[in-house]
């Protein structure tokens, strides 16, 4: 049961970021972005993947709990791809400005 909720943390705390991507990389600009929010997410879950990874318990059931670190991994990746997205809208702005 625990593991149901962590999900329905996971999911529903992560539903957000392909939307998020997708409206950063149109914007084109970082305004209303905030790099030290995304890096401190993105470790974040670099933390919460780690304490799956280095906890007995759950990689000796790991066969049938694996979709609890697949969730993990989608929204890193999500918010890597939105620090990415940031890099390239701060390029942007610098090419506006000039």
């Amino acid at each position: 049961m625990s593991e149901l909720l962590e999900i329905t943390m996971i999911v529903s705390f992560g539903a957000s970021w392909p939307l998020n991507v997708i409206k950063s990389y149109k914007a084109r600009t970082t305004k209303g972005k905030s790099l030290a929010f995304l890096l401190l997410i993105f470790f974040g879950y670099v933390a919460g993947i780690s304490s799956k990874l280095i906890n007995p318990v759950y990689m000796a059931q790991f066969a049938e709990k694996w979709y609890v670190l697949f969730f993990y991994v989608l929204n890193f990746i999500m918010v890597g791809a939105d620090i990415l997205v940031y890099i390239r809208n701060k390029k942007l702005d610098k090419m506006n400005e000039k």
